[in-house]
């Protein structure tokens, strides 16, 4: 008989999800790399191209709820823990978080958490000698971490404390602790729509928020919903479709959007008519926005450049959107990487950076043009303090106050100097999951 043919034996399902996730923790923790870098383009992970669909959608939600409660579970398994985490061994610190993550959050049996976690460690040389600590650990932490969890419920210990601290002293004690709170849950899909947003709710299970956001709790890969080849919809949190709406009537107008891509808030003005100008300095992210302009069958000119540095067209324009780049505090929910990967010593360099952004809007402008600054960060030195300095150094330069009619009369994401502040905690919803916006800062000025 000719010899039989065994076919070798495949992985424990579920455990290539769990290496992966563990390996971009590792990455965000250990080698302060972001999610984005680490999921998509040329440094994404190379066992992304081998996983299925549903693995990527859990491997997404374990990297996603151990960042989200990265405090807390420090709490649990130091609890647990009777010398700590193993600083030597990155493998079993990570096999800890994503175990522990799925035992107190994620509809996961325990056993199956336990399990596949000892299993990272096993097949990790440094750390395979900590397999019965991770055991032993995990299987406390399913018989006591909730109780430990509920000790800490009130404590906000998800996000570093220096950012707490910020947000307590600017927002107050209970905002505060309600943005934290709100920043646990894991976010909805947002899709600004091109037309008929009840119908396109109803066609993805979602609602229609008050701003014309369709909001969804579809998971899964974008590019299979129903719309996205037609280009009838992209996916734009609810905050940041605001910005662009500031402008008003734009059909026709000359606007430059400077920090342009990926090209949410580009297509929006390209949507509604106007003459836009997406400028970028990233060549990648020109080409991501070019194809997402492509998708959508909207016209824009694109330009690779530094914005600081880009002399503009002689004529200037009638309206320039910055959106500039910034800490990202408020995009938290989303990002949750953010949280771990920022330090308050960025602050001085980004708000520099900022402000030479803002003059050089300000002299691209045209007599009578108007100027919407943005941010997605909760940090005044990039919102308020900003535009304040901008106005003390331009005289040119005066505010025009947002109405709460402009923004459906969400009367509490308007200050009292009429510039837009949402907050994570904004627009709740009885399904936490379905509630909350961007932490966004815009301020609309005109040039006289």
């Amino acid at each position: 008989m000719p010899p039989q043919r065994f076919a070798p034996p495949s992985e424990v399902p579920g455990l290539a999800a769990r290496r992966i996730a563990a390996d971009i923790v590792d990455g965000v923790l250990h080698k302060h790399r972001t999610l984005d870098d680490q999921l998509d383009g040329a440094g994404a992970h190379p066992g992304l191209k081998s996983l299925a669909d549903r693995d990527r959608a859990l491997m997404r939600r374990l990297v996603a709820t151990v960042l989200r409660r990265l405090g807390t579970l420090g709490h649990v398994l130091s609890r647990l823990l009777d010398k700590g985490i193993p600083s030597e061994a990155p493998r079993a610190q990570s096999a800890l978080l994503v175990g522990a993550a799925q035992i107190l959050w994620m509809d996961v049996p325990d056993h199956a958490a336990v399990d596949l976690s000892v299993r990272l460690v096993q097949s990790d040389r440094r750390a395979a000698r900590y397999a019965g600590l991770v055991n032993a650990v995990l299987r406390r932490c399913a018989r006591e971490g909730k109780a430990l969890v509920e000790e800490v419920a009130d404590k906000s210990l998800d996000v570093p404390p220096w950012l707490l601290a910020r947000w307590t002293a600017h927002y107050g004690e209970a905002t505060a602790a309600d943005m934290v709170r709100a920043l646990g849950h894991e976010p909805s899909l947002d899709l600004t729509v091109k037309s008929e947003p009840a119908q396109w709710a109803n066609r993805m299970h979602g609602e229609v928020l008050p701003t014309g956001t369709v909001r969804t709790l579809l998971h899964g890969s974008v590019t299979m919903l129903p719309g996205f080849a037609e280009g009838q919809w992209w996916v734009q949190d609810a905050a940041a479709a605001l910005p662009a709406r500031l402008f008003g009537d734009v059909a026709g107008k000359a606007i430059a959007d400077l920090c342009a891509a990926p090209g949410g808030k580009t297509a929006q003005l390209a949507h509604a008519g106007a003459l836009v100008t997406a400028v970028d300095r990233s060549p990648a992210r020109v080409a991501r926005l070019r194809e997402n302009l492509a998708r959508l069958s909207l016209q824009a000119q694109t330009v690779v450049a530094d914005a600081v540095e880009w002399p503009g067209p002689a004529e200037g324009f009638d309206g320039i959107l910055v959106d500039a780049p910034c800490t990202s505090t408020g995009t938290i929910r989303r990002h949750p990487d953010v949280a771990w990967l920022r330090q308050e010593s960025d602050l001085a360099a980004l708000s520099a950076l900022q402000q030479r952004l803002l003059r050089k809007s300000v002299s691209l402008l045209r007599p009578g043009g108007m100027l919407v600054y943005c941010t997605c960060s909760l940090e005044p030195e990039e919102g308020e303090q900003a535009v304040a300095a901008l106005l003390s150094a331009e005289p040119d330069m005066r505010r025009v106050p947002i109405a709460a009619s402009e923004v459906a009369g969400l009367a509490e994401i308007v200050t009292r100097d009429g510039d837009l502040r949402t907050l994570p905690c904004h627009l709740p919803h009885a399904d936490p999951r379905l509630g909350g916006l961007d932490g966004f800062y815009a301020a609309r000025l005109v040039k006289s």
